[in-house]
């Protein structure tokens, strides 16, 4: 029960998502379909057996969960006035600009390609928000961590704090990861806990 307990405290099932946007599923689907909202971020198979006095009884669901950043992003899409993957591209390239580290440059291909692993759920389920921001400043922190780290050489004074600063930002902008995937997670990876 631990990951049902994990995905109640840090996401909305698709019925609060729907509702705290005051849409139904259908504009929900048709935006997933034309690729301009994310996918949810975990979708469990439950299957239901019960016995009761009155005999045995089984079902089986399909659940969604979904990032909470990402009412807000639904709200916009109900809008209808933005171009989605444009606004996703400002949104990061000024949140990137904004960070107090530097180092990676957010090209187009660059862009395309975290554009895809948002419309797939991938940083509904590793981010705090799952939303530009937090994506871009997650990207950019393991950016600086990778290049100070993988030659394996000692650091220097100064180095060791942008590595600090690096690892703080990362632990601001990623999720706590759901007890199954904290072992592999980014966190571990990149030294936090």
């Amino acid at each position: 029960m631990e990951l049902i307990d994990y995905l109640h405290t840090h996401f909305l099932t698709r019925a609060q998502l729907l509702a705290a946007c005051a849409t139904d599923g259908a504009h929900l689907d048709a935006f997933i379909a034309a690729g301009t909202m994310p996918a949810p971020s975990y979708r469990l198979q439950v299957r239901i057996d019960c016995a009761s006095y009155f005999g045995e009884h089984a079902e089986a669901h399909a659940l969604d969960w979904y990032a909470t950043g990402y009412v807000e992003w639904l709200r916009m899409l109900l809008e209808g006035d933005h171009d989605p993957y444009a606004l996703f591209a400002a949104r990061y390239r000024t949140a990137l600009a904004a960070l107090p580290l530097s180092g990676m440059e957010a090209t187009d291909a660059h862009l395309r390609s975290e554009w895809q692993h948002f419309l797939a759920g991938t940083y509904g389920l590793c981010t705090r928000s799952g939303l530009p921001e937090d994506i871009a400043a997650k990207e950019l922190a393991i950016h600086v961590i990778r290049m100070l780290t993988d030659d394996g050489r000692p650091l220097v004074a100064e180095e060791r704090e942008r590595l600090a600063q690096a690892r703080g930002l990362l632990d601001r902008a990623s999720s706590l990861f759901a007890p199954h995937e904290r072992a592999r997670s980014s966190r571990v990876r990149y030294g936090l806990k």
